[in-house]
């Protein structure tokens, strides 16, 4: 079996060269990525490109399983760039995968694609994917979740799936997810178990996390058995102020929601930091999602609960640690993080896998 992963190079493609390099079947994969790492990866050719210019029919051409990856989450201040790869790129990625004739595609959906949903049971993956209007990103997420609709009924030969996972930790990855997501002026040094006494948490927000390790073996599953359609990924327990204060044995502070998004909101129009606002919205209002479908037809557990995978990542910032990939890399954002000043603090393309 041959697998083209896009974005290959990021957070979750890394998880996903590891867990099909463990699997039989697979013989080869190529990793498509805009900037080639000199890491190595088991039965991994690398390839350069860009989903939004270069050739991809022919890169898929022979694939047996294309697993689209590939997404931006800064700049966060300019969306027709985002746009443009999120949602354009997409696009392309889907029709070379029905012009080169590939028999099945795998695509990396988000719980962002879900409108928004009950915070006191879990949905399945029937529940609507409208998106949440305030966040790009759950914007973008929404918008593919379309363009594949239409991609399945114009392609039903095409083995077509969506993985839609909570978010995604592992230590590898938080060099990357500072920068994405906190800023250069988090004190990571700081970002200690120990160190942290009081947590001060927004009231009722109530979310899903998932190890990287076990994302990647999901995507292992959704390439190699004949399952189609949208699963959820996410482990237990949900994360709320009681599970997170527990898992960090800490005293939560509750915050009014109003008073977290107006800071957020101002931190990130004085570029203080690269996260916009609507991502708080998108974490306030998507339903928490039911897994028994990733269970008991794509036979996928998570071997990490979400408050493993949490304290990793939160070990992973303190370390400032990193992979040896280009968004991976722990000295992505230069000395002193000066890359990530000039870029404007979320105002320019640092990220894009």
């Amino acid at each position: 079996m041959r697998v083209v992963v896009t974005g290959a190079s990021g957070n979750v493609g890394t998880s996903v060269l590891e867990a099909l390099s463990r699997e039989p079947s697979v013989e080869r994969i190529v990793g498509v990525a805009r900037r080639v790492p000199q890491r190595s990866f088991a039965k991994t050719d690398w390839m350069r490109a860009d989903v939004c210019e270069s050739d991809l029919e022919a890169i898929f051409r022979g694939a047996d399983v294309v697993i689209h990856l590939a997404w931006l989450i800064q700049p966060s201040r300019d969306e027709r760039v985002t746009r443009a790869v999120n949602v354009g790129g997409s696009a392309r990625v889907f029709d070379a995968v029905a012009r080169a004739g590939v028999p099945a595609l795998v695509y990396a959906s988000s719980v962002g694609a879900y409108s928004p949903g009950p915070r006191d049971r879990a949905v399945d993956e029937s529940w609507p994917t409208g998106g949440v209007r305030s966040s790009f990103y759950s914007r973008h997420k929404a918008e593919v979740e379309r363009l594949l609709d239409r991609f399945q009924t114009s392609n039903p030969k095409v083995r077509s799936v969506r993985l839609r996972p909570g978010l995604i930790f592992k230590s590898g990855a938080a060099s990357e997810i500072r920068r994405l997501f906190m800023g250069p002026l988090l004190p990571t040094r700081l970002m200690r178990r120990e160190s942290i006494a009081l947590l001060p948490f927004p009231r009722g927000l109530r979310t899903q996390a998932v190890h990287g390790e076990d994302v990647g073996e999901a995507y292992r599953l959704a390439a190699t058995r004949a399952v189609s359609g949208a699963f959820n990924i996410a482990a237990d327990p949900v994360l709320d102020a009681e599970t997170v204060g527990r898992a960090l044995d800490a005293l939560v502070l509750p915050l009014l929601p109003g008073a977290v998004r107006a800071a957020a909101w101002a931190s990130w129009k004085l570029r203080l930091q690269p996260t916009s606002p609507g991502w708080l919205d998108m974490g306030m209002q998507t339903p928490i999602m039911d897994v028994t479908r990733a269970r008991s037809e794509l036979g996928w557990e998570a071997a990490f609960s979400s408050q493993q995978a949490l304290l990793e990542l939160l070990r992973g910032l303190h370390e400032r640690d990193g992979m040896g990939t280009p968004p991976l890399d722990a000295a992505a954002g230069g000395r002193l993080r000066w890359r990530e000043l000039l870029s404007g603090v979320g105002g320019r393309d640092r990220t894009r896998v």
